[in-house]
């Protein structure tokens, strides 16, 4: 009889842990998370037990060189690859795309490996833009790839919401599968959350100001703000209020809004607390980046508030040189909770 959940993971792009963390909590073994940032080292190593970090620029790893270093097999059913590649390229939120140039072709360089090693599952996570210009992106390449190479294959954005994370997060995601003829969604969950099921004081978030700096791993830390801002702040109303709600007041309104009080209504905007928060970007400890204060005190959202809402367990360790760093690692991170239930539809087709 066949054992069960031996399946074993590479994370590609694995960034601080997101993807990995929620692979292992599925019952999956990661064998490797790959990155080009070093600072993601010390994140990833501090959470993702026995997997190894392997910094590496995917555009010149070699094929042989990732399997004699994880001693991996070509053609094995039960070997998954993941890729996750960074998607600024892809995003409608960056828009310099000069800048992000090189991320555009990583999906490709991905595709490399999938090929070389026909393993058993592939997975791809990314923002919707990939979709959107699968051409361009070359997406539809792989699929036809995939699909000529007898795998089944799933494609389709889907909202993290539903899967047991508590934020609106639209993602594409791809499960390809050649071990079976079923096609491979992600797990739904029972119940949809939302802010007020994960953080405030109920759950462990002591109410702290702006400027806070937590020296414990909790990492309960939260940006200063100006005065100015304090005073929008306050004016802004409580649990899903936004900046219309200062600007009539020629003190406190920002020349860039006058006259155009429908464009971008999230900036200084609070969470509500019993919907889903909005998508948390690497900026989420900028008020005047988004809808990133919180639902009642006047501040934006600390370091591990950011954390609870892309689904990643309190005990988690994010280590890095700065507060800008770390938002970096949770807004860039696949929601664990979300991998997880990716994961758990692939132990099921064992």
């Amino acid at each position: 009889m066949k054992v069960k959940n031996k399946i074993k993971a590479v994370d590609f792009f694995s960034g601080g842990g997101g993807m990995s963390y929620g692979m292992q909590m599925s019952g999956i073994q990661v064998l490797a998370g790959i990155d080009y940032e070093e600072n993601c080292r010390a994140t990833y190593e501090a959470n993702i037990k026995k997997a190894k970090f392997i910094k590496a620029d995917v555009f010149e790893l070699k094929e042989e060189e990732l399997e004699n270093n994880l001693d991996l097999r070509r053609n094995d059913d039960e070997l998954l690859l993941i890729g996750c590649s960074p998607c600024q390229f892809w995003s409608i939120i960056n828009t310099d795309k000069k800048k992000s140039q090189k991320s555009k072709n990583l999906l490709v360089e991905f595709e490399r490996f999938v090929k070389y090693f026909n393993p058993g599952y592939v997975v791809v996570e990314n923002v919707p833009g990939v979709l959107r210009k699968k051409g361009e992106s070359g997406l539809e390449a792989f699929i036809n790839w995939l699909k000529e190479n007898k795998y089944t294959v799933h494609f389709k954005v889907h909202n993290t919401s539903q899967y047991g994370v508590p934020q609106n997060r639209k993602r594409f995601t791809l499960i390809a599968n050649r071990v079976t003829d079923n096609e491979l969604e992600p797990i739904k969950a029972s119940k949809n959350l939302t802010v007020r099921d994960v953080i405030g004081v109920e759950n462990g978030f002591p109410r702290i100001a702006a400027g806070h700096k937590d020296m414990t791993a909790f990492n309960h830390s939260v940006s200063n703000i100006s005065e100015l801002t304090l005073q929008r702040l306050k004016k802004v109303k409580k649990n899903g209020g936004n900046r219309l709600s200062f600007a009539n007041d020629p003190e406190l309104q920002l020349d860039c809004f006058i006259g155009r009080d429908t464009s971008f209504k999230d900036t200084f905007g609070r969470l509500w607390w019993d919907r889903p928060s909005p998508t948390i970007t690497t900026k989420f400890l900028s008020v005047s980046n988004g809808r990133f204060a919180h639902p009642t005190e006047n501040r934006a959202l600390s370091i591990r508030e950011g954390a609870t809402l892309q689904s990643f367990p309190k005990s988690y360790k994010f280590i890095g040189s700065s507060m800008g760093s770390l938002a970096r690692l949770i807004g860039n991170a696949v929601p664990p909770e979300y991998a997880k239930r990716i994961g758990q539809a692939i132990i099921k087709n064992q």
